[in-house]
């Protein structure tokens, strides 16, 4: 039994490494774009208690939302007598027990040692279909959770080293897209068995014991390096708001109170909107996964992401708002642009309690694009997001077109999309004129535009910042405001960003992302890095000289 600090070590990293390969394997046999493309998805190791020992870096608006779903999966199964055996697995994607929304599935494991649990792996991905009112199932139209989608509640979806048929065919029944739905559960299962077999090779080499005390350890680790780093804020109280875009052209509140003292962090979301009967509500799982993620942010990512990390973290929601709905209110739309808006406001909040940290506002929307219909004979349903600009920082410029805060996926190749569905993909290009101006200006949107090859092809758009702009920093301006586009017959008409249309064959959807908030006055910009942005055309001349006074290059 190896109990020196060497071997706990690498017990440690051992599990983090396993989450990886556990997203590795999920990714390499799933079927779908979303997941074997952009990775939407997420994987962890938890110790018997249910307490986050490592998760991959995969998906931020997941790092809280999976030890949240993991303990109500737990519960669930408790109070409805039933057992999480060995060599099973759980699934469930009802998000008021897992979390986020009912795209993603969420697939658990036990892991047993002489007849008692000592360890947990899960992971969650996200399927492009899960039925409802609208190809992709997720949709402004939609009032209730059902009208989401499937419900899966929590069930076995493996044991004795085989499927539960009755739970595969029930799930991929309800999808436009069964045999794909099929095959991702598939890929869920394959990285489970990977990360048991990881952790078993760990407990066999090492012992129960001594793998115990590595978490205990790692916790304790993560907890002193947490509150060493939380002692360098300023502390005291800080509040700020920021608004979410009703699709009736209200707006919606997220209010936050920040309280920073020498035991730890409270955050009180208080004054915030009541929740609505449209998808933009969050579950809390997806609010306290903000949460997470923008400490990690200003902390430090060496700081190990475990139960230790997040131990200094007090969130309070008060039921029945945006940010802690009550079912059945639907939440589709919370876990993709609500979660983002949380990040925007607690950034807000903690800017003058972390000088020089913070930076200014990103594009704050995921740009989720929806479609579907059939083609050849068979039904379809594509789902992905489109990055932003990133805000600018005290000593860089944001990053151009790229996933921002929430979201950690990749682009889903325009190869891929063409090959596979009935559409053509006619512009890809950085948005001129979207960067927010400053000393350091804020990254470019994207220019993303889809034609539809076949009538009757349903698209929907969902996303932010169509309204109120992503915010500068010290001097810095706004970035551009999202813009999405029909071009039907030459002629172009501005739609609302959360829209479903029925589309033709030609007709174009051209979806123009938010840039990036400046930070530091436009005036202090050097000439040389303006007219650096006007040839690379992140800036067209006339921008340049109207946000940075720009009169041409000279050589210093």
């Amino acid at each position: 039994m190896k109990t020196d600090q060497v071997s706990l070590q690498i017990i440690s990293n051992s599990l983090l490494y396993a989450s990886e390969e556990m997203g590795l394997a999920l990714r390499n046999s799933a079927y779908s774009p979303n997941i074997k493309e952009r990775m939407d998805h997420s994987a962890a190791v938890f110790d018997a208690g249910g307490r986050l020992l490592a998760q991959a870096e995969h998906i931020p608006v997941h790092l809280g939302s999976l030890p949240w779903g993991l303990e109500n999966l737990i519960r669930h199964f408790s109070q409805k007598g039933m057992k999480l055996d060995e060599g099973s697995m759980a699934v469930a994607n009802d998000p008021y027990i897992t979390g986020t929304h009912l795209n993603d599935v969420t697939v658990v494991a036990p892991i047993y040692e002489r007849g008692e649990a000592v360890a947990f792996v899960a992971n969650k991905a996200h399927h492009a279909d899960v039925g409802g009112l609208v190809p992709g199932s997720i949709s402004m139209g939609a009032h209730t959770l059902s009208e989401e989608g499937f419900v899966l509640e929590p069930t076995l979806l493996w044991k004795g080293g085989s499927f539960v048929e009755s739970t595969v065919r029930e799930f991929s029944a309800a999808s436009r897209t069964p045999a794909e739905r099929k095959g991702d559960l598939k890929a869920q299962v394959a990285a489970n068995l990977t990360g048991v077999r990881r952790v078993r090779e760990l407990l066999a080499k090492y012992g129960p014991d001594p793998f115990g005390l590595a978490a205990r350890n790692a916790f304790r680790h993560s907890d002193v390096l947490t509150r060493k780093r939380l002692s360098t804020f300023r502390q005291g109280s800080y509040e700020a708001t920021d608004f979410l875009e009703g699709p009736s052209g209200e707006d919606l509140k997220l209010r936050v109170k920040v309280t920073l003292s020498k035991s730890g962090i409270s955050l009180d979301y208080s004054g915030t909107a009541t929740e609505v009967d449209y998808p933009l509500n969050a579950v809390l799982g997806v609010t306290i996964s903000g949460a997470y993620f923008v400490l990690r942010c200003l902390l430090g990512d060496d700081i190990p992401a475990n139960y230790g990390a997040f131990a200094r973290v007090k969130v309070s929601v008060p039921p029945g708002t945006v940010l802690n709905p009550t079912p059945p209110h639907p939440v589709g739309g919370g876990n993709v642009e609500t979660s983002q808006r949380n990040a925007d406001v607690l950034f807000r909040a903690l800017a003058p309690a972390a000088p020089g940290r913070v930076p200014a506002a990103a594009g704050g929307s995921m740009n989720n694009v929806m479609m579907g219909g059939t083609f050849r004979g068979s039904p379809w349903a594509f789902y992905e997001t489109i990055g932003v600009g990133l805000g600018g920082r005290r000593q860089m410029d944001g990053v151009d077109g790229i996933q921002a805060n929430m979201t950690n996926t990749m682009n889903t190749p325009i190869e891929e999309i063409e090959r596979t569905i009935p559409v053509r993909m006619v512009a890809y290009e950085f948005r001129p004129d979207s960067s927010g101006a400053g000393r350091c200006r804020g990254g470019s949107g994207l220019v993303r535009a889809y034609q539809s090859l076949e009538d009757g092809t349903t698209f929907t758009i969902l996303a932010e910042r169509g309204r109120h702009a992503p915010w500068g920093l010290a001097g810095g301006s706004a970035g551009a405001e999202t813009e999405v586009l029909l071009v039907k017959g030459g002629e172009k008409a501005r739609i609302p960003s959360k829209s479903t249309l029925n589309l033709k064959a030609g007709d174009v959807i051209e979806v123009r992302t938010a840039g990036g908030g400046g930070y530091g006055r436009p005036s202090a910009r050097p000439s040389s890095k303006v007219a650096e942005d006007v040839a690379d055309g992140i800036l067209t001349l006339g921008k340049a000289e109207s946000e940075y006074r720009y009169r041409g290059h000279t050589s210093p």
